[in-house]
């Protein structure tokens, strides 16, 4: 199939979706106030709480929110055909994901930047919260250990990709002295200052590469287990303005860019799709997933589709940068639009390998290197379509080797670089682009640990402060270093004894999970301030959706863990659905009641009575980042 069909129905679907259903269920369903105070105005303290110009924050909230999932994801349940991974990505962004994204970043807005947690235990009830809270916690774990695990895996010995991932540390800290001190509010001097930089970083790291600073630069994986969590830390105890949001909208511009240039390439080459529509593997079976197309397809792909995770970015720092309510929308459902795009991309590379190419890149090395495992075994076991087909010309021409390499990131790149390499004077290039793509991998996903590592810094800190009060403080300085410290001890410890290898099969469902989670509460809070009980619809249909697929899943899982001998990931995820269904029975014990009582006004904190006072509390957003 040409993949221009594709793609262009994806643009039409997303765009109409963010046109009219976003704008029905912000004007109709939440009822947006413009004139509010937020609470980055009302609580501004220049650490956490700090208006931020709206064009900076989305491309915050979207370099914090696309991190593997959207590239990896697709690439991953490619197995499954295009044609499922295309539809759960476009009805799932459009129904769930970003209806999702904008509910948790209203109801936070709404109420002072708290947390998911803290919202689910004053809208839902106390049990609710502290299962939230507990389940929250260990998800945000998992998911910063997987992303830093990836993160390693791409950059060690690599004196590339590492110089130029380093680079973006003292360009960004520039960029925050830029805006914040030394020309207050020009963002365009600064964008053009701190993208210039990163071009130059980006071409100085193929001679780093390869002259005698390379060894500064090339580290173990034992190394970067160490560095990453230090740099998670570092950045979850600097103000926002300093270090994160600057480095996360540079990366935006990189990760955009790239973007472009892919869809650029997919318009002007419009390459065949050689992967089927639906392969013999929708049944179960598959090379790279065992189980079946559902509900594994929606485990997969997550971001892009629906991401639990992106419910903690929206209750998270977001809601305390945003200027006004009037840009709820665009950076959150607008994000979620874009990240599923993203994710058509990345199908559409995978899907322009060669089938045999695809299964041969991302089936288990020690299967692939195994003589039981020759390539006329494999083609008797999986069939006829895992002939591999130009499997030696392709490492050729990137130069290194890229069968048995499982994962997602390598046939990404690959498929990413054959796309570029048919443009126009790009044929002698594919080496080139295809290291390119792994460091836009690598900054995709560096940009969800900062942001992910801060985010759990918060949820600790409301834990810790219902015990100790002033730990609860978002500006008490012993508190910040100390949960910041554990949270980046926890996910780190994960990382470098690769204990996340025996619980990696938990995190597809312990994110969506996370996704029943916000949606439930997303319920709650339309039966209880929406101006008509039927639009609780909008959030309990996808919940339905989800709750049934995520749970189908997890007992799947749990017999596989049953089979496999493998006790600790059995005992975990039956803890995970024990705390989601401990949330869903106390939600639907609250909707009977907030049915049977009398209607309530708006989502009231921070509401009218202070909207005087906007013009005080309003210093100019231009002055910060």
């Amino acid at each position: 199939m040409n993949s221009l069909a594709l793609v262009a129905v994806s643009i039409c679907v997303l765009a109409l979706g963010y046109r009219y259903y976003a704008a029905w269920v912000a004007a109709k369903v939440l009822v947006l106030e413009p004139d509010r105070v937020t609470p980055a105005h009302q609580f501004r303290n220049g650490r956490d709480y700090h208006p931020t110009n709206r064009f900076v924050l989305f491309g915050h909230h979207f370099a914090a929110i696309a991190g593997a999932g959207p590239l990896i994801g697709p690439v991953l349940a490619a197995q499954f055909g295009w044609g499922p991974c295309a539809l759960w990505i476009l009805v799932g962004a459009v129904f769930a994901g970003a209806i999702q994204d904008l509910l948790i970043l209203w109801a936070s807005v709404r109420q002072r930047g708290e947390g998911l947690g803290q919202i689910a235990r004053e809208q839902v009830g106390p049990v609710s919260g502290w299962a939230t809270a507990v389940g929250i916690l260990f998800i945000m774990v998992v998911a910063l250990a997987g992303l830093g695990l990836v993160v390693v895996n791409a950059l060690k010995g690599s004196p590339w990709g590492t110089f130029t991932i380093a680079a973006t540390i003292p360009i960004a800290l520039l960029m925050g002295q830029w805006i914040h001190r030394w020309r207050p509010g020009d963002v365009k001097g600064a964008s053009i200052f701190g993208v210039t930089l990163l071009l130059g970083a980006l071409l100085g790291g193929n001679w780093v590469a390869h002259s005698q600073y390379a060894r500064l630069f090339t580290y173990s994986s034992e190394a970067l287990c160490v560095i990453l969590p230090a740099y998670g830390f570092i950045a979850a105890v600097l103000p926002v303005w300093m270090l994160l949001c600057p480095r996360d909208y540079l990366s935006t511009y990189m990760k955009l860019g790239v973007v472009g240039l892919l869809a650029v390439g997919v318009l002007l080459i419009h390459p065949t799709m050689h992967m089927p529509m639906v392969t013999q593997y929708v049944h179960g079976g598959g090379p790279i997933f065992p189980g079946p197309v559902w509900p594994y397809v929606s485990l997969i792909i997550m971001c892009g589709a629906i991401s639990g995770f992106h419910a903690l970015i929206a209750s998270g720092t977001t809601p305390k940068m945003i200027s006004s309510e009037r840009e709820i929308v665009g950076i959150s459902y607008g994000a979620m639009v874009v990240e599923g795009f993203v994710a058509i991309l990345a199908l559409v590379a995978a899907c322009s390998l060669q089938p045999g190419d695809y299964y041969h890149i991302n089936i288990d090395p020690k299967s692939y290197q195994s003589a039981a495992y020759s390539a006329s075994a494999l083609v008797g076991k999986y069939g006829p379509a895992f002939q591999a087909h130009d499997l030696g010309n392709l490492s050729k021409m990137v130069g290194e080797n890229v069968g048995g390499r499982p994962g997602g990131g390598v046939t990404l790149a690959v498929g990413m670089a054959s796309v570029f390499s048919k443009l126009p004077f790009m044929g002698t290039l594919m080496a080139f682009w295809y290291h390119f793509a792994i460091v836009f991998e690598a900054m995709f996903i560096l940009t969800t640990i900062d942001t992910g590592t801060r985010v759990a810094r918060f949820i600790i800190q409301e834990l810790i402060g219902a015990l100790y009060k002033p730990a609860g403080r978002t500006n008490w300085l012993p508190g910040i270093l100390f949960s910041s410290a554990l949270i980046s001890l926890g996910w780190g410890y994960l990382v470098y004894f690769n204990g996340i290898s025996t619980i990696w099969p938990m995190f597809g469902v312990a994110n969506q999970l996370l996704g029943v989670l916000s949606l439930a509460i997303g319920t709650t809070l339309l039966l209880r301030y929406s101006p008509r009980r039927l639009h609780a619809l909008v959030a309990f249909l996808p919940l339905c959706f989800l709750s049934v697929t995520v749970i189908y899943a997890g007992i799947l899982n749990i017999d596989g863990y049953i089979a496999k001998g493998l006790l600790v990931p059995e005992v975990l995820t039956v803890a995970m659905l024990a705390l989601v269904c401990v949330v869903l029975v106390d939600s639907v014990l609250r909707w009977y009641g907030l049915v049977r009582a009398p209607r309530r006004a708006p989502l009231p904190v921070l509401g009218r009575e202070i909207a005087a006072d906007m013009a005080s509390l309003r210093q100019p957003v231009a002055e910060s980042v």
